[in-house]
């Protein structure tokens, strides 16, 4: 009897450490998706050779540097059943340089377009980027959205109409 319980208790430990060992790596997955999901400045940079490629709220952004036209280009894709409004692209240079945020555009479901950002003349050796959805991200001139702190009278970085603000360098594009 001492060893069917015996046997019975190891079975129930290697139970135990297998659901806790599965536990672990599902959670370390769900961490990776919202660092890819996550906030804007996560602190992800990239060399100069390498090829961002994340989703964040449904826009799939697939961006590289073009060392010959000196400008990041790829595209933004929605990747959900609805229409992801206002969605928009900023890359973030190691310099201290913003490129954008390019037009706002409006995407149907499984709709792709071209984003272009012209790099600034100014060297740096990594980047970040982002795509923006909607427009509670950062005001973009509207009064009372959020931005990365306090900015002027209540709107975000990339409030329009600021004098010598950080797009005065780069205005994007999407075709």
């Amino acid at each position: 009897m001492k060893n069917v319980s015996k046997r019975k208790i190891i079975m129930v430990i290697i139970g135990l450490l297998v659901c806790s060992l599965s536990l672990s790596i599902y959670c370390s997955k769900q961490e990776e998706v919202t660092r890819g999901e996550g906030s804007e400045e996560s602190g992800t940079q990239f060399a100069l050779n390498e090829k961002y490629d994340m989703i964040r709220n449904g826009a799939r952004l697939i961006l590289a540097y073009d060392a010959e036209s000196n400008s990041f280009t790829g595209t933004v894709e929605n990747t959900t059943d609805k229409i992801l409004e206002k969605v928009r692209v900023e890359v973030h240079l190691s310099n201290g340089t913003e490129l954008g945020p390019t037009t706002p555009v409006n995407l149907e479901p499984g709709q792709k377009t071209d984003v272009k950002l012209a790099a600034t003349s100014k060297k740096f050796e990594k980047w970040s980027a982002h795509p923006e959805v909607g427009s509670g991200e950062h005001g973009h001139g509207e009064e009372g959205e959020g931005g990365h702190g306090e900015e002027g009278e209540g709107k975000g970085e990339h409030s329009e109409g600021r004098e010598g603000g950080e797009h005065k360098e780069s205005k994007g594009e999407h075709k």
